[in-house]
């Protein structure tokens, strides 16, 4: 059975850091690659980051690129996303989900085999 944990979330300030996991199990990271997705509420859910696990090529969303980075630590079967000057626009579920193969618009979502359930950021003062 696969399962994703995503943990990490939490309240932190506008401008501070936070750095999220999603631990893999069922599947090997040496295989699937794994990304970030967020929805707040009342929004669409938008993809975030991703991982290639052919070669580790890195994707961000415009919104977060210079302030996020996804990273992964095979052995662990884990998967990272730092955070960085965080906003409250930031505030969101985020999520992150796998696919056998990384595709041009693994952005959109649909194209993800497994998902994970969630961890809640809140970016407040």
């Amino acid at each position: 059975q696969v399962q994703l944990v995503e943990s990490g979330g939490g309240l932190v300030q506008p401008g501070g850091s936070l750095r999220l996991s999603c631990v893999a199990s069922g599947i090997t990271l040496d295989y699937y690659s794994i990304c970030w997705f967020r929805q707040a509420p009342g929004k669409e859910r938008e993809g975030v980051s991703g991982i290639s696990s052919s070669d580790g090529s890195t994707y961000y969303a415009d919104s977060v690129k210079g302030r996020f980075t996804i990273s992964r630590d095979n052995a662990k079967n884990t998967v990272y996303l730092e955070m960085n000057r965080l906003k409250s626009e930031d505030t969101a579920v985020y999520h992150c989900a796998a696919i056998k193969v990384m595709v041009p618009e693994w952005y959109l979502g649909y194209v993800m085999d497994y998902w994970g359930k969630g961890t809640l950021v809140t970016v407040s003062s």
